[in-house]
């Protein structure tokens, strides 16, 4: 997640990632009983839907889904900070910027190219779209010292990530909202 915010030149307090606890009737609480207790640990950002409700629900057009790619994106310049969208993701996953952003240092981190950040707009994860354009993969991916995290196209199964879920009990969050999801949790 650190990568991600010096990747993406995040402001203070603002995160695109975050990690979801679950395993009891509760979030952050586990099943079973001590010593015998079970969690389960979801990275969660957008999950870059294929039929995405933020962007239907976006009055102004926003937020769209790039068909090359699957990117779920957002233009701050088009955006009047209404947060229909983060209304409408189910995946609670969009951050809203209250005020002009403030930064730990005086200086960009990160990509040159990354994203900019204003005040009274919705952020949320692009895969970082920057990245991918210049056919690199998203920062989280290539820097995951667990290479827990994949990239690819799933259409093509010589790919690595076709690779990387055949076969294999895969989850996708919130199945059932109709959002159709990109991102897949292997099990």
């Amino acid at each position: 997640m650190t990568v991600c915010k010096l990747n993406n030149n995040l402001p203070n307090g603002m995160w695109w990632n975050r990690v979801l606890t679950e395993g009891g009737a509760h979030p952050d609480t586990p099943s079973g009983t001590y010593p015998h207790v079970k969690m389960q640990h979801y990275p969660v950002s957008c999950q870059h839907c294929a039929n995405p409700a933020c962007a239907k629900a976006c009055p102004v057009g926003a937020t769209w889904r790039d068909e090359e790619t699957g990117v779920v994106m957002q233009d701050a310049s088009k955006c009047i900070g209404c947060r229909m969208c983060m209304g409408a993701c189910p995946y609670d996953v969009r951050t809203f910027n209250w005020e002009e952003p403030a930064y730990a240092v005086d200086f960009p981190l990160g990509d040159f190219d990354a994203p900019k950040h204003e005040a009274g707009t919705v952020e949320k994860c692009t895969f970082c779209f920057n990245r991918i354009k210049r056919g690199e993969m998203p920062a989280c991916m290539e820097h995951c010292p667990g290479r827990a995290r994949y990239w690819g196209d799933l259409d093509d199964p010589a790919s690595e990530i076709s690779r990387a879920i055949e076969g294999r009990t895969i989850v996708r969050l919130l199945e059932d909202k109709g959002t159709d999801p990109s991102v897949f949790y292997l099990a």
